[in-house]
């Protein structure tokens, strides 16, 4: 199959944009515009006189299984069984994720929602006309495709307007736009840069996950995350557009990890790190096989990873990576290819110090110990001045330092290459009337992210150095 670059593609995506609007695009566009039908005495959607209600359509009803989609995407066959029946509270909750669960059992306890009824206008002088007339729906009644649910159209405006107003500042929005990789329908793809946390927590003011909203301009959704960075990582990073692409997205995640861990397959989605170690493996390249286990530090409070020899521990969760040695420098560092074949918390960084014996530069989590006799290399006069530089960055971040040739280096890990399928043309045949669907010549993306200031540096500073 087929491998296009982002650029290609994202040509591809802009060209396709003046084509009428499939249904994934209608998921990120609901908006008052489709909600200025109006519900009159009788039950019927008409218009006109400002006292009748305004209500907002939803798309109507198609059920997916996202986990099936997934497996049918990764295996590259025809997709049976990914319908699925779903209740009118899930398929609500499917269209319009950003409101609150509370909120939407409140509007089905009120008894907000409605369902489409098609009845005959026998009065029509025309053939026979179709009309919409509308009625109540509970919360656990089955839909059937086709079936259209609406929703009072000022929750709708309210919530859009309380998700955007707190984003007001030119310089943030344009910044988080300059990371942009890669954009269509389904998936938003950045280059995360370091020190930036992809998930809120406690003393987290600014995450990927909360800033998600000013990816997008006009959407009634924000983008959500489909896997996780480590806070001092960078590189590929894919968001989802809407709720079906992220369910979609994260079961072929899964999938990717049970299929290592089966027969060893991993077609559909491919990860490469590069990373500086310090030390040289004893092989140039290999397949880890280390199962990995939580444990609770002295403190009683902070956790870390660790290999775990014995199969007897609950939580211990299998791990396999791929790793190719690029480079060995004479100063004692190493750079290296990473291929994670599991997605596991921590896996690579736990995979380079305790089984390769070789800690990645600015682990000071897991490579504590090989840090403290840490020495800088001498910065090297042949390096352009503009790469010394030091500038601050939106939200806290800063451009510049963290080499090899400071106190503090840090981290040296960055997802720089990533192939995923074609999710917003999976998307398209599996909401397509047609119930026949064949993924196998679906297309496959490839995505580069540049590597971070601080490790271009640091492989200047060592190549230098070797001369």
């Amino acid at each position: 199959m087929a491998i296009r670059t982002a650029a290609l593609l994202f040509r591809r995506g802009a060209a396709a944009a003046a084509a009428p609007k499939p249904l994934q695009q209608y998921f990120a566009g609901l908006s008052t515009a489709v909600g200025h039908v109006t519900l009159d005495d009788g039950g019927r959607i008409g218009g006109g006189e400002e006292n009748k209600k305004r209500w907002m359509e939803l798309p109507p009803f198609a059920p997916l299984d996202a986990n099936a989609a997934a497996r049918a995407i990764s295996r590259g066959d025809g997709g049976e069984g990914a319908c699925s029946n779903a209740t009118a509270i899930r398929w609500v909750r499917r269209c319009c994720p950003h409101l609150p669960a509370s909120l939407v059992q409140k509007l089905f306890r009120l008894r907000k929602v409605k369902k489409n009824l098609v009845t005959a206008d026998t009065s029509s002088t025309d053939s026979i006309a179709q009309q919409l007339r509308l009625r109540r729906v509970s919360a656990k009644d089955e839909l059937v495709p086709g079936d259209i649910l609406f929703l009072p159209v000022n929750i709708q405006e309210s919530s859009v307007t309380e998700k955007t107003k707190k984003f007001g500042n030119k310089n943030e929005i344009d910044f988080l736009r300059s990371l942009e990789i890669y954009k269509d329908r389904a998936i938003i793809v950045l280059n995360k840069p370091p020190g930036m946390p992809v998930q809120g927590g406690v003393g987290i003011k600014n995450s990927i996950d909360i800033l998600a909203p000013m990816f997008e301009d006009g959407s009634s959704e924000a983008p959500r995350l489909v896997h996780r960075l480590d806070r001092d990582c960078s590189g590929v990073l894919v968001l989802g557009r809407t709720q079906l692409s992220t369910s979609i997205m994260h079961a072929i995640f899964r999938e990717k990890t049970a299929d290592a861990l089966g027969d060893g397959t991993q077609q559909v989605l491919q990860r490469k790190y590069v990373a500086l170690v310090i030390g040289r493996p004893r092989h140039p390249k290999g397949l880890l096989s280390a199962p990995l286990a939580k444990v609770v530090l002295q403190d009683g409070r902070s956790e870390r990873l660790t290999v775990c020899a014995g199969p007897n521990t609950a939580s211990v969760q299998d791990a396999l990576t791929e790793y190719r040695v690029i480079e060995s420098c004479p100063q004692g560092y190493t750079w290296l290819e990473l291929f994670p074949r599991t997605g596991r918390k921590h896996q690579l960084r736990v995979h380079c110090a305790e089984v390769l014996g070789t800690p990645i530069i600015g682990d000071y989590k897991y490579g504590r110990q090989a840090h403290q006799n840490w020495m800088p290399l001498p910065m090297p006069q042949t390096i352009d001045e503009e790469m010394l530089k030091k500038r601050k960055l939106p939200f806290g971040l800063a451009l510049g330092g963290g080499s090899l040739a400071e106190q503090q280096p840090q981290l040296h890990l960055h997802c720089k290459h990533m192939i995923l399928p074609d999710i917003s043309a999976a998307m398209q045949q599996l909401q397509s009337s047609d119930p026949d669907h064949d993924f196998s010549d679906l297309e496959k993306l490839s995505f580069v992210a540049p590597m971070p200031l601080h490790m271009r540096l640091s492989w200047k500073i060592l190549m230098s150095i070797g001369k």
